[in-house]
C-alpha cells in the first residue's frame, strides 16, 4: 500500500477550560515550541472577547470562539490532477478532523495579517468576533474555497 493510514492525535485538555479544542488551537498558534505563550495569548484573547460582546450576548467567550470556529469551517477543497498534460482542480470533501485543523489555520492566518489592532491576543479576539458574526477576512477565504470548489464541479467525476 502507498498511503499509510494516519495515526489519531490524542489531545489533552488544557488547563483552565479543560477543552481538548482548546489544546489543539493552542497547538496551531504556538511558534517555536512556545506553548505558554500561546497559551497566554489564547487565554487573553477569551478575555478580550468577554470584555467586548456586551451584556445582551448570553454566551460565554469560549461558545463564542467555538461558534466563530464552525462559522469558519470549510466543506470541501480543491485538489490538483494532472490529466493528460493539463492539471485540473477536484474538488473533494474533507473530513471532520481536516475541517477543523483548516479553520484553525484560516482564523490564525487571518488574525496574524490584521493591521489595526497592536497585541496577537487582540488580532485574535477581533477575528473571533468576525468570524462569530460572518464577516471578516476568515469568511472571505472560506467562501473563495467553496467558490473554487463550485466553479470546478464538472472536474467532481476524477476523485482520487
Amino acid at each position: 500500500m502507498r498511503k499509510v493510514k494516519k495515526k489519531i492525535k490524542i489531545y489533552f485538555p488544557d488547563p483552565k477550560f479543560n477543552d481538548t479544542l482548546v489544546t489543539r488551537f493552542v497547538n496551531h498558534l504556538m511558534k517555536n515550541g512556545k506553548k505558554n505563550l500561546a497559551y497566554k495569548i489564547f487565554y487573553d484573547a477569551i478575555k478580550k472577547i468577554e470584555k467586548i460582546k456586551g451584556e445582551k450576548e448570553e454566551r460565554s467567550a469560549l461558545e463564542i470562539w467555538k461558534e466563530g470556529l464552525k462559522n469558519v469551517m470549510p466543506h470541501v477543497e480543491v485538489r490538483n490532477r494532472r490529466m493528460g498534460g493539463s492539471n485540473i482542480q477536484i474538488p473533494i470533501s474533507i473530513s471532520s478532523s481536516s475541517k477543523i485543523t483548516k479553520a484553525m489555520k484560516l482564523l490564525i492566518s487571518c488574525a496574524s495579517i490584521r493591521k489595526n489592532e497592536k497585541t496577537m491576543a487582540h488580532k485574535l479576539a477581533c477575528e473571533i468576533l468576525d468570524a462569530f458574526k460572518e464577516q471578516g477576512e476568515a469568511i472571505k477565504r472560506k467562501e473563495n474555497i467553496h467558490k473554487m470548489a463550485e466553479a470546478n464541479k464538472a472536474f467532481s467525476h476524477f476523485r482520487f
